[in-house]
């Protein structure tokens, strides 16, 4: 269907993308995958190519694009060439707005050219041990102690935390009645006394989208490393999970028009009973409905990202794109890895490396029960 949010300058991004991951990507999978994590001069690669820096501004060497279109576009081409490349879109789509939204004027000659470079890579730290979706509940302490924080606790699933540079972590600078109050988002640079990376956690899927455990024992952390002001990290994270969850919901829709494509490549040319498996009945329909479903769920993203461009995507729209969307893709590639029979299971087959990637977006990113609270609350449940 026609796109509401593309035209030629993203067409010639498109391009530049899809020929940079085939070159210079696809061939590094395998030396990827053994490693658990992406080579860190892949980012630095991008970085100069100016994928990683789309929307930072140009006097600090980055795009200066105001719309999330473009970094649309370059995950786009990054699913298409069945790539895992979470860190780099949790960099770009997640982390920098932080950096673009918060940063005082030092800050931003400090970080953001770096950032858009590719030669320190960004994460944030919320999940903990035991916490889970709910931010109120963390528990890493932040102890103001003339001009520095002295940071203490744990972070779990990290993504992109084994290669960062730079990570944004909230910690607890003041116990209140309201647990959402008293919140601060702390960077710490790499090589910090105290702050320590524990493992690359072993996943089912995303191989070499490197998940880390974070610790920090008396982590001393300079005041003007501070984003924002204290005590109001809750409303930062709460604005900018609209963001991220649209993210998510790219993802997924992304991957489902890859699986659909592989799938169509695959049906026509496996031949079942002496035919191409494409001529069945129940191919053609299994495609045909999947094909619908991702169309719908294109179309809501779409309007979706018109809205957040705007400033006008409320928390309930983006828990209903990513609930949505990524419910279409769980669907799309669990049918279109049936079509596949026994070779979808395995694992030299796109299809299922697809099948394990796509199981976490129904987690990460709020979960989709998480989601349906969002909206049943704005539904006045």
């Amino acid at each position: 269907m026609r796109s509401l949010i593309y035209g030629p300058d993203h067409d010639s991004l498109r391009k530049v993308a899809r020929t940079f991951f085939e070159r210079r990507a696809v061939p590094q999978v395998p030396a990827w995958q053994s490693a658990g994590l992406v080579d860190p001069a892949f980012y630095r690669e991008a970085g100069e190519l100016g994928l990683l820096g789309l929307r930072v501004p140009e006097e600090y060497g980055g795009g200066g694009q105001d719309s999330y279109t473009y970094n649309m576009v370059v995950a786009e081409e990054a699913l298409r060439a069945h790539l895992s490349l979470g860190p780099m879109r949790v960099h770009t789509d997640v982390v920098t707005p932080y950096f673009l939204s918060y940063c005082t004027a030092e800050q931003r000659d400090r970080w953001l050219p770096d950032l858009a470079r590719g030669n320190r890579m960004a994460a944030i730290a919320m999940s903990e041990p035991g916490v889970g979706s709910d931010l109120s509940g963390i528990a890493t302490t932040a102890v103001r102690d003339g001009n520095d924080y002295v940071l203490n606790g744990a972070k779990t699933f990290i993504t992109g935390g084994i290669n960062a540079g730079l990570v944004v972590v909230v910690a607890r600078t003041s116990h209140e009645d309201d647990r959402r109050r008293g919140l601060t988002l702390l960077v710490v640079e790499a090589g910090t006394p105290g702050f320590e990376r524990g493992r690359n956690l072993d996943k089912i899927g995303l191989k070499y989208a490197d998940t880390a455990e974070l610790f920090f024992a008396d982590v001393r952390v300079p005041v003007e490393n501070r984003l924002g002001d204290e005590g109001d990290a809750f409303t930062y994270l709460t604005s900018n999970l609209a963001g991220e969850r649209i993210s998510v919901a790219l993802g997924s829709v992304a991957m489902s028009h890859a699986a659909i494509a592989a799938t169509v490549d695959y049906a026509r040319h496996r031949a079942v009973f002496g035919r191409p498996l494409a001529t069945f009945q129940n191919t053609k329909f299994s495609l045909a409905a999947a094909s619908a479903e991702v169309e719908a769920a294109d179309c809501m993203l779409q309007q979706a990202v018109l809205e957040l461009d705007s400033g006008e995507l409320s928390a309930a729209d983006a828990a209903r794109v990513k609930l949505f969307c990524s419910e279409v893709q769980g669907r799309t590639v669990d049918a279109c890895l049936q079509l596949f029979g026994g070779y979808g299971y395995m694992s030299e087959f796109p299809i299922a490396q697809m099948y394990v990637d796509a199981r976490v977006s129904r987690i990460y990113g709020g979960s989709n029960e998480i989601m349906k609270t969002i909206i049943a609350k704005s539904l006045g449940l």
